[in-house]
């Protein structure tokens, strides 16, 4: 009888060691994700891969948001932070022309509360292959850029958001990162 005790008493204690490490493990593993930061800084010297064989070179200053990051082979997307401004690129397989692609983007944008989008749309000069074109949008309290190419079976949508004055400052630096924009993959 003393031989069944020991070796319950044996796995009690394993099953409460197991227990206490995943309990650990639980508490411990949040806890260093919220401890690593979310954004880090990005090299200017070389192109960053979005997705989908397209690259841009980062304006200087900026750091990359690990939240809104999300590179792949056939699309992807990437977030970039120059202080309070967002500048956002998603790459995605694409069939479609130009027209339909820029007003999916404007519809995505408007269909935000309070967001509209403002101005005439006007033409960016081709790079790459890739065709485009630009315009701005406002939301509550914030101003907006967006553009939109469509080049080697890809759309490729920018948006870039900020408080007007802060936007004023980064948009000459990012317009510049959006004009290194390349496809650099194989064609679909």
């Amino acid at each position: 009888m003393g031989q069944g005790t020991r070796g319950q008493l044996f796995n009690l204690f394993g099953a409460l060691a197991l227990v206490a490490a995943l309990a650990g493990l639980a508490a411990g593993l949040p806890a260093i994700d919220r401890a690593l930061p979310s954004q880090r800084p990005v090299s200017t010297d070389q192109p960053y891969p979005i997705g989908g064989g397209v690259t841009v070179r980062p304006p200087p200053g900026a750091t990359v948001d690990l939240t809104g990051t999300r590179p792949g082979q056939d699309q992807g997307m990437v977030l970039f932070r120059l202080g309070p401004v967002k500048y956002a690129i998603v790459v995605q397989p694409y069939d479609g022309d130009l027209a339909s692609a820029a007003e999916r983007l404007r519809r995505r944008i408007t269909g935000n509360p309070g967001y509209q989008v403002t101005g005439t749309q006007l033409a960016v000069a081709p790079m790459g292959g890739l065709e485009g074109v630009q315009g701005g949008y406002t939301a509550p309290g914030r101003g907006g850029r967006y553009a939109v190419f469509v080049g080697h079976g890809r759309t490729i949508e920018v948006t870039v958001s900020g408080a007007e004055l802060d936007l004023g400052r980064s948009l000459p630096s990012i317009e510049a990162s959006t004009r290194t924009l390349r496809f650099t993959g194989a064609e679909r």
